[in-house]
Order: C-alpha cells, then structure tokens, then sequence
C-alpha cells in the first residue's frame, strides 16, 4: 500500500515537473519571438529614419536646384512640394494594396515562425 502511493506521489511530482518544463519552454519561446520582432521594428525603424534625412537633403537640393533654373528659389519648393503632394495622393489611393496588406502580412509571419 506504501508503495503505489509513492508511485502516485512521485507520478504527481513528474507530472508536476513537466508542467514547470513546459511552461519554462513555453516561455523561453515567447521571448524569442517577442525579441525578433522588436529587433526587427528597431531596424527598420532605424533605416527610416536615415532614408527620410537622406530624402529631406535630396528634396532641399532639388528644390533648389528647379529653384535656381526658374529665377526664385521659393519657385522650387513649390514645385517639389507638389510632386510630393501628388505622390502622396497615390500613395493614399493605394494605402491597402501598398502598405497595409504587406505590413500585415509580416507581422503574422514574424509572430509565426
């Protein structure tokens, strides 16, 4: 009689064991997920950044260049200003097809694997 509630005892404990496992490899996988995914952000958020300083010192130049060919420099940034207006403009048209649907597809795919 002692001896099967010793091996019901110790059943519990192994049960109990696993579980603990479990839960440690359960957790161990969320984090690593969760630390890709923030790497990922971070490195893309980094490149926008520098992308947008890159952009914003091509868009002066240009629009000081157009400037200096059109006699005024205000001239210029009317002009850039609105190629980026218009760029916008499709770009908004476009928003789900461009921007939404691939950015959601990464998230779950980044969250998956």
């Amino acid at each position: 009689m002692e001896n099967e509630s010793t091996n019901v005892e110790e059943l519990f404990q192994k049960l109990r064991d696993y579980a603990d496992t479990r839960l440690d490899l359960f957790k161990l996988k969320s984090i690593n997920k969760v630390s890709g995914f923030m790497s990922s952000v971070i490195s893309i958020l980094i490149l926008v950044i520098l992308i947008s300083i890159v952009l914003m010192c091509i868009t002066i130049a240009l629009a000081l260049l157009i400037g200096a060919y059109c006699g005024n420099s205000y001239y210029g940034f009317f002009i850039v200003g609105g190629i980026y207006l218009i760029i916008g403009l499709i770009l908004y048209s476009l928003r789900e097809k461009l921007i939404k649907t691939p950015l959601i597809n990464k998230l779950i795919k980044e969250l998956i694997n």
